[in-house]
């Protein structure tokens, strides 16, 4: 089992990813903003079920590469590090993705607004390259099973995500008048988040992380 310390680190760093400008947060506000919060909701549980996906392909394909070559885990901890400081510099370089830059979408039955959302979020390189260079950071194999410790993060990340996701979709009209006015606190969010991006990328790639 992982230790209160490892999961309260990765929680904020779950909670960085799902508040950082991507194809699941676009795509679920969008749904919001032109349908309504249902089928923000509905386009939400195909995000939700991707990560599923996501999920069990990162926990079976680590726990195969660290029992074949124990040393990747150097590298694999480098290239979570590069990864969190290439998505701090998306944050904050100019003309960089913020928030609720809804794009405007069709009218959709909720069948394919739940494919939709699961086919984006499976699509998502970012997710994908979360779970593959930031689990290992918190997988102890001396601890036991790395499969069950990658399932635990799985569910930490994926409840965080569904949590503020629901949150997003559910004040989508009201979060994006309040944007639209206020320019200097959308550049502040970016700067923070990017911040943050930074000083956990800096965390993972310190060497003496174990």
């Amino acid at each position: 089992m992982l230790s209160l310390h490892d999961l309260l680190f990765f929680s904020v760093a779950a909670l960085v990813l799902v508040l950082t400008p991507g194809p699941n947060m676009i795509y679920c506000v969008s749904r919001a903003l032109c349908q309504g919060r249902a089928a923000g909701l509905i386009s939400l549980g195909g995000v939700l079920l991707g990560f599923v996906v996501h999920l069990l392909a990162a926990a079976l394909g680590l726990t195969a590469l660290l029992a074949a070559v124990p040393f990747a885990f150097d590298a694999i901890r480098l290239a979570g590090a590069a990864y969190l400081l290439w998505l701090a510099w998306q944050a904050v370089r100019p003309g960089g993705t913020a928030p609720f830059q809804a794009r405007t979408l069709p009218h959709d039955p909720p069948g394919r607004l739940f494919s939709m959302g699961f086919v984006t979020n499976v699509l998502n390189p970012k997710v994908a390259m979360f779970y593959l260079s930031f689990f290992p950071q918190f997988l102890h194999p001396e601890k036991g099973s790395v499969l069950l410790q990658s399932l635990q993060l799985g569910v930490v990340q994926v409840g965080i995500s569904g949590a503020v996701n629901c949150a997003l979709v559910m004040g989508a009209a009201g979060i994006t008048a309040f944007l639209s006015r206020s320019e200097a606190w959308l550049r502040a969010q970016r700067w923070v988040m990017g911040s943050v991006l930074a000083l956990l990328a800096v965390r993972i790639a310190l060497p003496d992380r174990r």
